[in-house]
């Protein structure tokens, strides 16, 4: 048998053959008749979207960002920790040891989500230090992990907020919420210090307090890091007769670990092109083998890694990263809610460079990074998915006769031996790729403005011009508007094409990790 080293050699060899005797690689072809439907287009990618924690939503630049996403991005849903932190004054005992309820700065927050045409998928969490039976906390924000002392207490708590928000927005605003029990209780006693046993306990009382308020609510959990206790959590509550309305857990493209607020560890992108895809497939297998398969299946975490000091955050590399999952995993969930939206996130601490490999969509200053624009391009198809062979793209049409093409190339390119932190922190040109083909039949006889929009090495690639500047420390303002002018998701050109019968036929030059949307609209 041929050693792996061996095995390489070979290929490289048979390749190098076939270059001098002008034998080129197959170039990829994309073929499509727009006649041929497959269904509608899945809109689980921008259903939710994750933000660190509620008192962050306070802050001006946090509600300009989230307002910007929501515009160039649809989200629909935002998920966030520490509701019930010190910092939101929630909840807090009297003299006399009574709960004494405030929500004057939880208004403010969802006063303007709502405003901004969003809605709050409500984490109910962490512990309010009133209520907290121990002292564990975590994060920089002192987040408490305790189960509470009083779980009738707790119990009173959800159902006084949830009455409150249904005075303020009314029965049929709340129902089209979420309410989510708790954040990573399996993590122990990091995220949470009580048993399997005594989470089920939390999630029992919570989720009777939220029918209490209306039967309708939708209340769900156990919200586990690494797609676990799905199969336990419908058993308990289907032998118990605890309400429960879906699923909810968490993933990320690393083979191992969990919490690592500083990357101090060395994260490994994961080799396997299916992570990610392959949990939330697996849940939704547990979910429609159960008692209970029509349960809505909810990722309120993913991301490429679970650190906020990652590189491949900030690296054009992401944005075909994040196209290849929501192309693999299609159906299988109601939503994928990427972890987070903003890198204004405390979880470590106040960060102290423009670019730290944050988990955010867009940096500190607001600019847009790789990852933000697979999210615009995603929200840029069309409602009706066509039939497509291709693994590597959506392709898409409206009522209105428009046709999109989303496609990317995703290639690992991460050496053996090495980890995140040290590759993904530096510039990286891209290789050529052979080219793609797009032949497109079945499309209606007329002339379409044609928009072509790009991701990939400087294109939409702040942090490759970030490393070039030399990484400074700070940013001047001109420096921030140079880096958000060269990633501002503008086409990269407009023309107008004529179709005769039905065919638009073109080649386009690839490299590796490009992404590419063709857009057109019927005039």
């Amino acid at each position: 048998m041929f050693s792996h080293t061996a095995f390489h050699k070979l290929v490289f060899v048979l390749a190098l053959w076939c270059h001098c005797h002008g034998i080129m690689a197959q170039d990829r072809t994309i073929t499509i008749d727009v006649q041929k439907e497959k269904g509608p287009m899945t809109t689980m990618f921008n259903k939710c979207i994750g933000a660190g924690r509620a008192n962050e939503g306070l802050r001006a630049d946090w509600q300009q960002q989230l307002k910007m996403l929501k515009r160039d991005c649809g989200f629909d849903y935002i998920r966030m920790h520490g509701l019930f932190n010190e910092d939101m004054a929630i909840y807090k005992n009297d003299r006399d040891g009574n709960p004494v309820y405030n929500y004057q700065y939880v208004d403010v927050l969802y006063d303007y989500i709502l405003e901004i045409g969003m809605k709050p998928f409500v984490e109910l969490g962490f512990m309010p230090p009133a209520l907290a039976s121990g002292d564990q906390t975590i994060f920089w924000w002192k987040g408490n992990v305790s189960p509470p002392n009083d779980y009738g207490k707790w119990a009173d708590l959800i159902r006084n907020i949830v009455q409150h928000w249904t005075d303020r927005y009314g029965e049929e605003e709340v129902e089209t919420w979420y309410f989510e029990v708790w954040n990573e209780p399996n993590l122990s006693p990091d995220f949470w210090t009580g048993t399997q046993e005594e989470y089920f306990k939390l999630y029992k009382y919570a989720a009777e307090a939220v029918k209490s308020v209306d039967v309708d609510y939708f209340v769900g959990g156990p919200a586990t890091a690494g797609a676990s206790w799905e199969p336990e959590m419908i058993a308990f509550c289907e032998d118990n007769q605890v309400p429960l309305d879906f699923i909810s857990t968490h993933s990320y493209g690393v083979d191992v670990g969990f919490l690592d607020e500083f990357g101090g560890t060395g994260t490994v992108l994961s080799p396997n092109e299916w992570s990610v895809s392959q949990d939330v497939i697996q849940s939704r297998k547990e979910i429609s083998e159960s008692s209970k398969p029509d349960l809505e299946l909810h990722y309120t975490e993913w991301s490429s890694s679970y650190t906020p000091a990652d590189p491949f955050h900030d690296s054009y590399h992401s944005a075909s990263f994040i196209l290849n999952k929501m192309k693999q995993i299609g159906n299988a969930a109601t939503s994928m809610s990427y972890w987070v939206f903003t890198d204004i996130f405390e979880e470590p601490g106040p960060r102290y460079t423009p670019f730290h490999g944050g988990f955010g969509l867009v940096n500190t200053q607001g600019i847009k990074k790789s990852a933000y624009h697979a999210y615009a391009l995603m929200n840029k198809l069309g409602s009706i998915e066509l039939e497509n062979k291709d693994g590597k793209s959506f392709a898409t049409t409206n009522r209105q006769g428009d046709v999109q093409l989303l496609f990317w190339d995703y290639t690992y390119t991460l050496p053996e031996e090495t980890n995140n932190q040290d590759y993904y922190n530096q510039d990286h040109p891209a290789k050529t790729k052979n080219n793609v083909l797009v032949d497109l039949s079945g499309m209606p006889d007329g002339t379409y403005q044609l928009e072509v929009y790009k991701i990939g090495y400087k294109q939409n690639d702040p942090y490759s011009v970030y490393c070039q500047m030399g990484k400074p420390d700070q940013l001047s303002k001109k420096q921030v508007a140079f880096l958000k002018e060269t990633s501002k998701g503008d086409p990269i050109s407009t023309t107008l094409v004529q179709i005769t019968d039905g065919k638009f036929t073109r080649e386009y030059p690839f490299h590796e990790n490009e992404v590419t949307l063709l857009s057109f609209k019927k005039l």
